[in-house]
């Protein structure tokens, strides 16, 4: 299993030791902006699973053009 975790500045050192002690753990870190990019995949994939269970209607590309 992944997890990402959004640790204060001050702490991540300790939280990295910790994690890094655990023989069952492989930590990580990613840079901020890998994170984020994380955050908004997962949001768009979620997007498309509930437009294929027709809960929500996407845009069509002459729409999302439109905004351009």
């Amino acid at each position: 299993m992944k997890v990402l975790l959004d640790i204060k500045d001050n702490k991540a050192e300790f939280v990295m030791e910790l994690l890094n002690s655990l023989s069952f753990v492989k930590a990580e870190p990613i840079s901020t902006q890998k994170a984020q990019f994380l955050k908004e995949f997962k949001a768009s994939v979620e997007e498309v699973i509930l437009a294929k269970q027709g809960k929500i209607k996407l845009k069509s590309a002459e729409q999302l053009l439109n905004e351009l």
